[in-house]
């Protein structure tokens, strides 16, 4: 469980609920901010005019990466380096076919992809040119998943203004009541509250946490297409951790140094 994203869209709930009940009690909550046709106008619109944007695959997957938000993926670059210069201190040792054997313990399958490559004697343009491809593929789905819920975030607002313009449309028809004016207007703003709260409460946060993942996942395969490189070509196991730890911030390396130490000759 990623503790960032259910806090955020937990502390977020919370500041709204105090504001509420800040300044209009408890009872507010149902008596003021809760309205059934206004919920349907702006959600089901939003939804509506999502799903108009997408395939109707690429909605339900978009929809279902929910989940990816708040799942905490180990992705650990200094493990990622520490496998690449194991595999180069194989090779230097026992020669590029001997990584066929090392392959069959690996379990991230690009990794491994990458390491077949390597033992076939696939030329280092070709390997690159295939790994890159995939790992182009790959950013090009998880963009698929980012761009519904940026479209979610981008239309919800609009359909809570389309709401607020109907109920005032309805104030004035029934303008000659004045009672019915400050009824009417709370309810006419509703929509463009529950328009906003989807679009900045949980369509946005979510689209940047999956664009945070995205990011963290294509700079580990990265670094593993210029581990594999630098392998095929036979590079120094010390040269390869240097070039590999270009990849990390300063304070990364440090702890890549403390806990991994330098690589074998």
């Amino acid at each position: 469980m990623d503790i960032a994203s259910l806090a955020g869209i937990l502390l977020g709930l919370a500041a709204v609920v105090f504001g509420i009940i800040s300044s209009g009690g408890v009872s507010a909550l149902t008596r003021d901010f809760v309205d059934i046709p206004s919920v349907i106008i702006t959600l089901g619109g939003s939804i509506a005019g999502t799903l108009a944007c997408h395939k109707i695959q690429d909605f339900t997957g978009g929809f279902k990466a929910i989940t990816l938000a708040f799942k905490q993926k180990d992705l650990d670059p200094g493990e990622v380096i520490h496998n690449i210069i194991n595999l180069s201190n194989i090779a230097r040792k026992e020669g590029l076919l001997a990584l066929e054997e090392a392959a069959n313990e690996i379990e991230d399958e690009f990794l491994k992809k990458g390491v077949m490559l390597v033992v076939d004697g696939t030329d280092p343009e070709l390997v690159r040119g295939i790994l890159e491809t995939d790992l182009t593929c790959i950013e090009q789905r998880h963009k698929k998943t980012i761009g519904f819920w940026e479209k979610w975030g981008e239309l919800a607002p609009a359909w809570g203004m389309i709401g607020t313009l109907i109920g005032l449309i309805n104030m004035l028809v029934k303008l000659n009541d004045p009672s019915a004016i400050g009824p009417q207007m709370a309810v006419a703003l509703v929509t463009t509250f529950y328009g906003s709260v989807i679009a900045n409460w949980m369509c946005n946060p979510i689209a940047s946490k999956l664009s945070v993942n995205n990011a963290n996942e294509i700079m580990m395969k990265e670094v593993t297409v210029e581990g594999l490189l630098s392998i095929q070509a036979g590079e120094n196991p010390r040269v390869i951790e240097e070039k590999l730890k270009s990849f990390l911030s300063p304070k990364a390396r440090e702890g890549l140094n403390d806990d991994k130490g330098g690589g074998e000759e």
